[in-house]
C-alpha cells in the first residue's frame, strides 16, 4: 500500500469509501495496462467508477500517485501468492517446483500485471523506481527462493553455482513470454501460450526445467 493511501487508512475511512478505493484501482489498472501511463486518462477512470476526478486525487494526490498504487498492488498480488507457499514443509525440489509453477499460473492469468511490467521497461522503471514499498517489499522473492536453495545445497540436493536471483529471472522469463510475447507468437507460429489445452504441460514445462537445472550440480566448466 502507498505511502498516501496508509495515510487514509490510518485516518479511518469507512466502507464505503474502502470499496470506492479499490474500484477505482481495479479500473485504474485496466486503464493503465491498456494505454500506458501517459495515454491513460483519469477522467475516463472517474467514469467508469462513477466517481469524480477530484475524489481520486483526494485518494491518490495525483495521476502519478494512482499508477503508483495500480504498480503496489499488482506486485502485492504475486508477492502474497508466493508468501502463500509453505514451502518449509516441502522437500526442496518440490518447494522449487511449486514456486515456478505458482508464479506461471499468476502471470498468465494477469495479463494486465505483464502489460504493466513491459510499459515501466520502456519508461526505464522511472515510477517504479520511485516506490519505497515495491522496492522493499519484492525483496522477498528473492529471500524465498534462498531459503529453499540454501537448504537444497546443505542436503545435497541442489548445485551451489546458481544463485537466488537467476533462478527468479529463468522463471520469470519463461512465465512473462506467455504473455509478453503471445501474439506476434501466435501470428509466427499459429500457436496461442495461453491456449487453455497447453496450460498444464507449459506449466509443468517450467517445473521440470528449474529444478532438472538445480539439480545438475556439475559447474559451468565442469564435465558435460
Amino acid at each position: 500500500m502507498s505511502e498516501r493511501l496508509s495515510e487514509v487508512s490510518d485516518s479511518g475511512m469507512t466502507e464505503r469509501a474502502i470499496r470506492t478505493q479499490g474500484d477505482i484501482l481495479e479500473v485504474a489498472t485496466a486503464e493503465f495496462a491498456a494505454n500506458g501511463y501517459a495515454g491513460a486518462r483519469v477522467d475516463e477512470i472517474a467514469a467508469r467508477t462513477r466517481t469524480t476526478k477530484r475524489m481520486i486525487y483526494y485518494y491518490f494526490g495525483s495521476k502519478e500517485g494512482l499508477y503508483l498504487a495500480v504498480l503496489e498492488r499488482v506486485y502485492a498480488q504475486i508477492r502474497r501468492v508466493e508468501r502463500g507457499i509453505h514451502i518449509d514443509e516441502m522437500s526442496p525440489d518440490e518447494a522449487l517446483r511449486t514456486l515456478a509453477e505458482a508464479t506461471y499460473d499468476h502471470h498468465t492469468t494477469h495479463e494486465e500485471f505483464i502489460q504493466l511490467v513491459s510499459i515501466e521497461n520502456i519508461h526505464r522503471a522511472e515510477h517504479l523506481r520511485q516506490s519505497q514499498t515495491i522496492l522493499r517489499e519484492n525483496v522477498t522473492a528473492i529471500t524465498l527462493l534462498e531459503q529453499v536453495i540454501e537448504r537444497g545445497v546443505r542436503e545435497g540436493i541442489f548445485r551451489d553455482d546458481v544463485d537466488a536471483l537467476d533462478v527468479h529471472m529463468v522463471i520469470s522469463a519463461y512465465a512473462c513470454f506467455h504473455v509478453a510475447n503471445r501474439h506476434t507468437f501466435a501470428a509466427i507460429f499459429d500457436r496461442d501460450m495461453l491456449d487453455p489445452a497447453l496450460q498444464e504441460s507449459h506449466r509443468r514445462l517450467i517445473g521440470d526445467m528449474i529444478v532438472a537445472t538445480m539439480t545438475d550440480r556439475r559447474s559451468a566448466g565442469g564435465e558435460r
